[in-house]
């Protein structure tokens, strides 16, 4: 069995400890990509990376096409993958999105980020998880202070730190309508959370979460490492956002008139495969943590335009 190196909801207090996995897994066989070596440090540094225009206003196009055909379809369905805002009928999440055997499978597989991906794991890489998280003018909540990481190494057992989250913006980002906030360096220091792992949390705490969340001291620890700083992911629809799957990261809700739409793809090292959770129960159902048929992408180096055209001479 692995040894937990990162421990977390074991007491009632929380804890503080240093990171033992690197940040970017420098290895010579992946280091041909789309980021350069001051990009690399910068994510080094900082636990992430925004960059501007990845995808063209075509492509753009046929994404918030895309979007508003999977906000369709799921509207009136019932399930477990089809999360809802608190209080309201409005979706909050998508799951699962590179399942489709369309776009967005398609999408997930763009050399442009899987490249990058690799480059910063240092091997190849699977989808471990995908959503589409639609946060509505005036409607949309908030997703409180968390790593990612504490969830899935404590719900999902990822045993190491060597995952990396890609949002691709598709809907202008701005400072007012709730965009990804993020404490610069915070990805070198995890949190141990207080408390214990209720059964079934995944059915709350994707409304809200309220569990492997940090105290307020911790926070306020980490922004005091971070001198004070507190960024935001803003920006134009096309831009994609690399962030550290342990960096500390959230966002306030959007009472702003305008929505904010983020396609996810949490791309893993197929060295780094899922394990039995660390918290003692059962794994959490495949649309969170994708366990079965786990194969490393191949990139695809086609532009978005030409998969558009081809999915819908299938229709």
């Amino acid at each position: 069995m692995t040894v937990d190196k990162y421990p977390s909801r074991t007491g009632q207090s929380a804890q503080i400890m240093e990171r033992k996995d690197p940040v970017v897994h420098r290895n010579p066989m992946f280091s041909e990509g789309p980021l350069s070596d001051e990009e690399l440090n910068q994510f080094e540094k900082n636990g992430y990376l925004f960059l501007e225009r990845v995808f063209n206003e075509d492509e753009v196009a046929i994404m918030k096409s895309e979007l508003q055909r999977t906000m369709d379809e799921n509207r009136h369905r019932e399930a477990d993958d089809v999360i809802k805002e608190p209080g309201s009928d409005e979706i909050r999440s998508v799951f699962d999105v590179h399942k489709d055997n369309g776009f967005f499978q398609a999408l997930s597989k763009n050399a442009r980020i899987v490249q990058a991906a690799q480059q910063i794991l240092g091997s190849q890489v699977y989808i471990t998880q995908s959503r589409i998280n639609f946060k509505p003018g005036f409607k949309g909540k908030e997703f409180y202070w968390h790593s990612d990481f504490e969830t899935w190494h404590v719900e999902d057992g990822m045993p190491n730190m060597r995952a990396v989250s890609c949002s691709i913006i598709l809907t202008d980002n701005y400072e007012f309508n709730g965009p990804l906030m993020i404490i610069p360096g915070s990805q070198n220091w995890y949190v141990s959370c207080a408390g214990e792992t209720p059964e079934d949390n995944y059915k709350t705490s994707l409304q809200k979460q309220e569990i492997g969340v940090p105290d307020n001291e911790s926070m306020r620890w980490l922004v005091e490492q971070a001198d004070g700083k507190i960024d935001r992911a803003t920006g134009p629809a096309g831009s994609v956002l690399f962030f550290d799957c342990n960096v500390m990261h959230g966002s306030s809700g959007n009472i702003s008139p305008y929505p904010r739409s983020n396609v996810f793809f949490v791309y893993n090292s197929i060295e780094n495969k899922l394990e039995a959770p660390f918290s003692g129960q059962p794994p959490r159902p495949e649309f969170l943590a994708n366990r079965e048929n786990v194969e490393p992408i191949t990139p695809i180096r086609d532009r978005l335009e030409n998969f558009s055209s081809r999915i819908a001479s299938k229709k």
